[in-house]
C-alpha cells in the first residue's frame, strides 16, 4: 500500500519485568486491537507495527505512533511515549488502561482514547490531519454492524494462533473483571455469516477466539453458537480453536456436539473457586446459581466431546488463608481440570474490587504508576483477611511448583487423553500446562542450583522414575502420530 508522507506506528508495548509470558510464540498473542485500528486507517497512511512480544522498541520515522497496554504495560507504554514525544512526534493511546485510568495516561501521552475505537478513530485522524487533535476522545460502546475485519497483514511475526472476535459485552460484572466496565453489560453479536467471511481470512492453524463469553446463557445465544460451529464445519475450515466461556457451556449437548465438530479442542472456563464464600465474595453468580457440586460433572460432560478444560482459578479472595489456597490447589488436581490457569486476585483499575481495597487502604503496591508493573495476576499486590501480600505470594510459589512440575504436567496429559481420548487435545494441554509453569515461575528458570529447566524440570538433571517410564510412551506416540501434529501446533504446517 503506498503512502502519501504519512506514518502509523503501532507498538504493543510489553512489560520487561514479565518475560516468562512472552518467552515463547505459542504464548504471545497478537493485539487484535491494534488490527482493528490499522483497518479503520485510511489507505494514504503507511503503518508500520512492533510487538515487543518479539522485537524492543527502537525509535523510527513516524508521524503518529499509536500505543494500546493493559494495566501492567503501562509503565512501558509511557517510556515509550516519551521516547517518540522527545522526538516531536505525536503520541495516542487507547485500550483497557487508558479507558479506565485516562486522567493518568493523558498525562503521558498527547491524546487518549477511550472505550471501543471504532467510531472515534476516523474522527482523531481526521483532526489530526487538520491539525487540530483534541486530548480526548470518548469512544464509548460500538454498533456492531461497525466492527470492521481485522486487518492482519501487520502481523509480521510468527505468533502461532489468530486471533478473532465474535462478540463484545458481558453481562457477569464479576467483581475482578473489568470488561462489563469497557464493553458494556449487553452480549452484541457479530452477524454468524460475516464472522466466517473473516475466519476464512486467518492463515495459522490454531484460533483463539477471544470472546470474553463465547455462549451466552440464553437459547438464542445457544442457536448463535451452533450456527457459528456449524458454519466452520460447512465452510471447511479445519481449525483448531480454544475459546473462553463461562460454566453454562457445558448446558447443552448439541452446543458441545458442534463445538467439537467445527475444531474446539480446548475451552478456557471461569471457574475462579470452588467454594460458595469464594465465589460469593466475587460476584460469580452462574457459578453459584450452577452449584460448586456441578462442576465435576460438568467437566465430564465436556470431556465426553472430546475437549479438554483450562480451568480459570483465582488465589487470594479476601477471604483466602493458607488451607484455603492449598485446599483450591488440591481441588485443582482433583477436579477433571487439563490445564491450569492459576492466577492471584488482583484489583485492576475499573473493578468493584479495586475501588472497594483502594477505599479500604488495602492494597500495597500502590505506588503508580511506578508498580502497575506488578499488575500482571503473578505479583500479590495486596494480602487477604488472613495473609499479608507477602505471605500470600510465598505460599502461591509453592502453589505453583506443586502443580506445574514436570511430573504433574505429563500425569495431567496422559489423564486428558484418557478422558477425551483426543491426541490434539492433550498435546494442547501439555503445550499449555508448561507455558503456565513458565509464566509463574519464571525466577526459578535460571542454572542455579534449585533452579528449574524452559522444560519445568529440576536443573539437576535428576528424573524420576515415572518421567524416565513414560518418555518412551511418548516416544512412540511422537513417532506414530504427534509429529505432523507437532508441527502444526508450531505453525510449520
Amino acid at each position: 500500500m503506498e503512502g502519501k508522507g504519512l506514518k502509523l506506528l503501532l507498538i504493543n508495548p510489553v512489560n520487561p519485568g514479565i518475560k516468562g509470558l512472552v518467552c515463547d510464540p505459542s504464548s504471545s498473542f497478537m493485539p487484535l486491537g491494534l488490527g482493528i485500528i490499522a483497518a479503520l486507517t485510511p489507505d494514504h497512511w503507511d503503518i508500520d507495527f512492533i510487538d515487543e512480544s518479539f522485537e524492543e522498541f527502537s525509535p523510527r520515522p513516524a508521524k503518529l505512533v499509536g500505543l494500546t497496554a493493559f494495566t501492567t504495560n503501562a509503565p512501558r507504554a509511557y517510556e515509550i511515549a516519551a521516547i517518540c514525544r522527545a522526538q516531536g512526534i505525536y503520541t495516542v493511546m487507547g485500550g483497557i488502561h487508558a479507558s479506565m485510568m485516562t486522567e493518568e495516561v493523558m498525562q503521558y501521552v498527547d491524546t487518549v482514547i477511550t472505550g471501543e475505537a471504532e467510531t472515534v478513530w476516523p474522527v482523531f485522524l481526521s483532526d489530526f490531519e487538520s491539525g487540530k487533535p483534541r486530548p480526548l476522545y470518548q469512544g464509548g460502546i460500538t454498533p456492531v454492524n461497525l466492527i470492521p475485519h481485522v486487518r492482519r497483514d501487520i502481523f509480521k511475526y510468527p505468533y502461532v494462533n489468530d486471533l478473532i472476535q465474535t462478540s463484545r459485552g458481558c453481562p457477569m460484572g464479576c467483581d475482578f473483571c473489568s470488561v462489563t466496565e469497557l464493553c458494556g453489560k449487553q452480549y452484541r453479536e457479530r452477524d454468524v455469516e460475516d464472522v466466517l467471511d473473516e475466519m476464512e481470512e486467518l492463515s495459522r492453524p490454531l484460533v483463539f477466539i477471544v470472546d470474553d463469553h463465547l455462549v451466552n446463557n440464553t437459547k438464542a445465544a445457544r442457536e448463535r453458537a451452533i450456527r457459528l460451529f456449524k458454519g466452520m464445519v460447512a465452510r471447511k475450515l479445519n481449525k483448531l480453536w480454544l475459546g473462553q466461556a463461562s460454566m453454562n457451556f457445558a448446558d447443552d449437548d448439541e452446543v458441545l456436539y458442534w463445538a467439537a465438530k467445527s475444531g474446539c479442542t480446548l475451552i478456557l472456563l471461569g471457574i475462579e473457586a470452588e467454594t460458595t464464600e469464594a465465589l460469593t465474595e466475587v460476584k460469580k453468580r452462574l457459578n453459584l446459581k450452577m452449584g460448586v457440586d456441578s462442576y465435576r460433572a460438568s467437566f465430564s460432560k465436556i470431556h465426553r466431546h472430546g475437549i479438554a478444560i483450562l480451568g480459570a482459578m483465582i488465589f487470594g479472595m479476601e477471604s483466602d488463608g493458607r488451607d484455603e489456597l492449598l485446599a483450591r490447589r488440591d481441588f485443582i488436581l482433583n477436579s477433571g481440570i487439563d490445564a491450569i490457569q492459576a492466577s492471584i486476585m488482583t484489583p485492576l483499575p475499573g473493578t468493584g474490587l479495586f475501588n472497594r481495597r483502594k477505599a479500604e487502604n488495602k492494597i500495597v503496591l500502590n505506588n503508580y504508576p511506578e508498580d502497575w508493573e506488578y499488575y500482571h495476576f503473578m505479583h500479590a499486590t495486596m494480602g487477604t483477611s488472613k495473609l499479608s501480600q507477602e505471605e500470600l505470594q510465598e505460599t502461591m510459589e509453592e502453589i505453583w511448583l506443586s502443580m506445574y512440575n514436570k511430573d504433574i504436567i505429563r500425569k495431567m496429559m496422559f489423564k486428558t487423553l484418557w478422558k477425551t481420548r483426543n491426541l490434539k487435545a492433550a498435546y494442547w494441554v501439555y503445550g499449555a500446562n508448561h507455558n503456565y509453569g513458565r509464566m509463574t515461575l519464571q525466577q526459578l528458570i535460571n542454572d542455579e542450583p534449585g533452579g528449574l529447566t524452559r522444560n519445568m524440570e529440576s536443573n539437576s538433571g535428576k528424573r524420576s522414575l515415572y518421567l524416565k517410564l513414560t518418555d518412551y510412551i511418548l516416544m512412540i506416540l511422537y513417532a506414530v502420530s504427534w509429529n505432523k501434529m507437532v508441527d502444526r501446533f508450531k505453525g510449520r504446517s
